[in-house]
């Protein structure tokens, strides 16, 4: 990597740290003008992708919070749940419920 490269790469990495330091959403891309990307070759940053956005100018670059994704760029899919009954042979007692399992983000 040439200097320039690597300065572009800490300054879009301190961002992102500064970013996520101070957000509770994380950052979901870093947009940049596509003459840049193009120059770069890079197709993204630390896991996140990088977007062409021509109304950035060159040298500079955005990180874009996947709160402000407002759903662009985001796939839907339809969960179906299936509610299961348990049936137990006659003269016995039935299991006792399984309790629901408890919610990791809910610490």
């Amino acid at each position: 990597m040439s200097n320039p490269e690597v300065k572009n790469l800490e300054a879009i990495s301190k961002a992102i740290d500064q970013h996520n330091s101070g957000c509770p959403y994380p950052a979901a891309e870093v947009r940049m003008n596509p003459f840049e990307i193009e120059r770069l070759g890079w197709e993204e940053i630390r896991g996140l992708p990088i977007v062409g956005d021509p109304d950035l100018g060159t040298g500079r670059f955005r990180i874009v919070c996947s709160r402000d994704m407002d759903g662009e760029d985001l796939e839907e899919v339809e969960a179906v749940g299936r509610e299961y009954v348990a049936v137990t042979p006659a003269g016995t007692e039935p299991a006792p419920p399984i309790p629901d399992l408890p919610d990791p983000s809910r610490n």
